[in-house]
This record gives C-alpha cells, sequence and structure tokens, in this order.
C-alpha cells in the first residue's frame, strides 16, 4: 500500500467572520458548525478521511508531484466538509452552491474563505464530492469516531463518554422519489421519457418519419385525464368499462411511440457523429431510452393484466417506477401508511440519540426478529465496549432471539409478544425504564426523515441511497454532539452565574 501521509501546507490567509447581531438564528448556527469543526479536528475524524482518500488515489497513480498532492488534499478536505454542511442545511446540489457563494459562515466552515478572491465549486462539482468516499469506508470511520467518544471524551469535549452498550431497535421505510405507482401512469411515464428523447434527436438533424412528439405527449395526456374521470364515474360499472376502453388506447399509443423510439435509438447509434454531441453525451442519450424501452413490454403487460383482467400480482413481480428499480412495497399497517413505497431502513440508538447501527435493504427486509442479531453482531465487530442491554419492540422478539442474548450475557428489554410475559416483565425497573426509553426512538426516526431527509431520499440508485444515508448519520450524530457541548457550556456559565 502506498504511503499516505498528509502534507502539511500553509492555508490561505481566510476572511475575518462579520459580526451579525439580532439574529438568534445565524447565532445558533455558527456556533453549531464552529463546535462541529472542532469535533472533527479533535478527534482526528478529518484526519482520518484525508488518509483514506489518499491513500486510495495514490494507489491508482505511479508517481505524483508535492502540488499534485496538495491540491487533491485541499478538494479532498472540500468535499467533506461541504458534504456536511449541505446535509445538515438539508440542501440540494444547486441550492447549496448558491447558499456557499452568499454565506462567508459556509465558507469559512468549508475551507473555501480567502482575502483575495472566494472559488465556489459548482453543483457538478457538489455531486462528486457526495461520491468522493464510498459507503463503506464512511461506515468504518463513523465506528472509530463513536469508538474514541467512549474512551476519550475529553479529546472530543464532551460533557461525557458516549455510552455503546445499551442499544434501541426500531425499522422504518424510507420512501422513494417516485410517484404513487399506477399501472396507468407508468404507460404515461415511458411515453414521456421516449417522446422528450426522440424530440433531442430529431433536434440534431437525425429524423425518421412520424408525427411530431409532442402530439403524442397530448394524446398521453388526454388517455390520462380520461382515465382518472372514469373513477369518479358515479356508475361503478360504466366507470370500468370506460378505464379498460381507454387502457387499450392507451396500450397502442405506447406500442406506437416504443417503435418510433426504438428507429431513433438505432439511428442515434448508428449516426452520431453527424450530431454536435460526443459519444459520451450520445451514450447518456441511448441509456436514458433503454431504461424504458426494456421495461416497457412488462409495464404494458402489468397494466393489461391488473386493469383489463382483473388479476393481482404479486409484489415481486409489479414495476413499480421505471426509473428507480430498487423499490420496494414495504407493508407497516399503519393509519395513513397502510402501504409504503421505498427501502426499508433499520437503526439502532444509544441512550445519548447517536445512531450506533444502521441498515438500508435493496429488496425486501427480513422480518424484525431476525435483524437483532445481525446488528447485535455489527456492533461486538464495530465497538470496543460489550454490548450489555437491548431495547425493542415485539417484532424483535423470537424464542431464537430470546436465548441468543442470554448466552451473549445482554440483558433483553425487547417488549415479548405473549401478554403473560409482558405482564410478568413489567415487574422489573429495568426493563420498563428501557421500554419507556425505547419509545424516544419513534421521534429519532422522525428527525432523521423530516428534518435531514426531507422525507424522501431524492437519490437516484440504491447505491447512491445507501450512501447518502450513511453521510446523514454522521451528520446527524455530530449534530447531537454539537447540541450536548452547547447544553453543557449553557448549564457551566448558569452555575458560574449563580455561584457568583
Amino acid at each position: 500500500m502506498p504511503d499516505a501521509t498528509i502534507i502539511p501546507f500553509q492555508p490561505a490567509l481566510p476572511q475575518v467572520l462579520p459580526t451579525i447581531e439580532g439574529n438568534v438564528d445565524y447565532r445558533e448556527l455558527r456556533d453549531q458548525l464552529l463546535r462541529i469543526e472542532s469535533l472533527l479536528l479533535a478527534s482526528g475524524l478529518e484526519t482520518q478521511f484525508l488518509e483514506k482518500d489518499l491513500q486510495r488515489w495514490l494507489s491508482r497513480r505511479k508517481k505524483v508531484s508535492a502540488q499534485a498532492q496538495r491540491n487533491h488534499q485541499l478538494h479532498s478536505q472540500r468535499a467533506l466538509r461541504c458534504n456536511l454542511a449541505r446535509i445538515l442545511l438539508s440542501e440540494d446540489y444547486r441550492g447549496f452552491a448558491a447558499r456557499l457563494a452568499d454565506s462567508p459562515l459556509l465558507q469559512h466552515f468549508c475551507g473555501l474563505s480567502r482575502v483575495d478572491v472566494v472559488t465556489v465549486p459548482s453543483k457538478s462539482t457538489l455531486q462528486r464530492y457526495n461520491q468522493w468516499w464510498p459507503e463503506v469506508e464512511v461506515r468504518a470511520l463513523l465506528g472509530q469516531f463513536l469508538n474514541r467518544g467512549a474512551q476519550a471524551p475529553a479529546q472530543l469535549h464532551l460533557p461525557e463518554a458516549l455510552d455503546l452498550e445499551s442499544a434501541f431497535l426500531d425499522t422504518t421505510c424510507l420512501k422513494a422519489n417516485i410517484h404513487y405507482p399506477v399501472d396507468w401512469v407508468l404507460l404515461r411515464d415511458g411515453t414521456r421519457t421516449l417522446m422528450k428523447a426522440v424530440r433531442l434527436i430529431r433536434d440534431q438533424g437525425l429524423k425518421h418519419r412520424m408525427e411530431e412528439p409532442e402530439i403524442f405527449l397530448r394524446r398521453i395526456n388526454t388517455r390520462c385525464i380520461q382515465m382518472a374521470q372514469a373513477g369518479k364515474r358515479q356508475d361503478r360499472q360504466a366507470g370500468q368499462r370506460q378505464r379498460k376502453a381507454t387502457l387499450r388506447q392507451m396500450d397502442r399509443l405506447v406500442g406506437t411511440v416504443r417503435n418510433h423510439a426504438r428507429r431513433y435509438r438505432e439511428l442515434l447509434d448508428r449516426q452520431w457523429q453527424k450530431t454536435q454531441w460526443t459519444r459520451p453525451q450520445a451514450e447518456q442519450v441511448l441509456r436514458r431510452m433503454d431504461q424504458v424501452l426494456e421495461q416497457l413490454p412488462q409495464a404494458r403487460k402489468q397494466a393489461r393484466e391488473r386493469i383489463l383482467a382483473g388479476r393481482f400480482l404479486a409484489n415481486e413481480e409489479k414495476i413499480l417506477s421505471l426509473y428507480e428499480p430498487e423499490v420496494c412495497v414495504v407493508v407497516r399497517h399503519k393509519p395513513g401508511a397502510e402501504v409504503e413505497f421505498g427501502n426499508t431502513l433499520f437503526l439502532a440508538e444509544n441512550p445519548q440519540g447517536l445512531i450506533i447501527d444502521w441498515e438500508l435493504f435493496a429488496e425486501s427486509a427480513p422480518a424484525d426478529a431476525k435483524l437483532l442479531p445481525r446488528s447485535v453482531g455489527r456492533m461486538e465487530q464495530v465497538f470496543t465496549q460489550p454490548l450489555r442491554a437491548l431495547a425493542g419492540d415485539r417484532g424483535f422478539d423470537s424464542e431464537l432471539n430470546r436465548v441468543g442474548l442470554e448466552a451473549e450475557g445482554i440483558y433483553n428489554a425487547v417488549c415479548p409478544r405473549d401478554p403473560r410475559q409482558l405482564k410478568k416483565r413489567s415487574g422489573s425497573w429495568k426493563f420498563k425504564r428501557l421500554q419507556r426509553r425505547r419509545a424516544q426512538t419513534e421521534a429519532r426516526i422522525s428527525i432523521l426523515k423530516n428534518v435531514f431527509f426531507n422525507q424522501k431520499l431524492r437519490c437516484k440508485g440504491f447505491v447512491h441511497r445507501e450512501l447518502r444515508v450513511t453521510w446523514t448519520v454522521l451528520v446527524h450524530n455530530l449534530w447531537v454532539l454539537a447540541r450536548s457541548q452547547a447544553v453543557a457550556a449553557a448549564t457551566t456559565q448558569a452555575q458560574a452565574r449563580a455561584a457568583a
């Protein structure tokens, strides 16, 4: 392995942060960012990120100059800081790029502040920053950071050591950024994507005989309006007949669109040199068309089976989105969310509100009872402190889990399924205390989904969603520790004033 020694260099002279009065929200954000920066430096977490990236970067090169390594280190540091700040503020790439250009505070935190000129990364650069480290490395470094907080809290300026001996388990569904998967809406999506791609190809001068793409878009939109109105008719049987007739029209229209799109796809593949595009740009359009063309026959068959024949399909056989293949039907059985569409997320929280274990599932997740031993194994492998207590709802309870926790010497505070066992366990003060604390994990899930994820994961592909979850867990934990530092500092100041 190459020697990943970080080269020290003189940083540019930054601007002095302006003094802002009269805005408590800005002051809290400033103090929060400064505390997170202190945690990164005091724990050595930032240095570890840079070393991991530098080691991977040097392994792909035979000879590197000091100036090239210096530039790469600078971008690596900016990538880490920009990722943390963007997720903390719940901004997209374009919005964060504009906010970064306008905020001296964010420029200071991200290492962009300079006296002479400030160069702000574009939205495309921020997107590359988001994928600077693989998910495995981010997860491993976060585990080391938590271990350091448990072993040396004074080094991180924490009011108390992190408790890694207790964990509270729960699962939730992270909704995918898709509309409700109605069968005929999939046909509309496919038509729109293919006709927009055909419009791009025609604008480059490559043409086959066909009507204008906008005509097909108007036709499919008209059919969609008719399909939606059919469900509102008071005569249910007449509405069903109208739905079936409209779907047959949509199906024929989609078949025509698919034939036109296939011809244009082959034309672009053969004669892309006649356009103004480069080959990678042409391949981007080809991939966009191939993704829909490959799934369109199955989507048409699915709509015919469910609407015309009235047959049900297994969830594993359904197409929920033409653009997000790794999305599952998650049955929740909860008020207002009987069924959700996305990926199951497993979380384990410690008593201080830190997320110490997590797993996102690309396919349908196993039962909660099967997730417990997987989580225990991961935590025992990552953390130096042994796990002493585990709490969860009744979904995590099983005979195998009870025997396994007893064999490992872990206190079992999982809510039993059997009411008689629950009544018996409720006599234990420790069980009641851990179960009462477990209820707060629901609030932790709500904070993650509504504050950090903005209710939906706007990432394409499971790999990117999994990486975003891991980055969010890191930002969330830094946010929690920064808040605990602020509370401890306020308490100390109050005690000093009272003593005086």
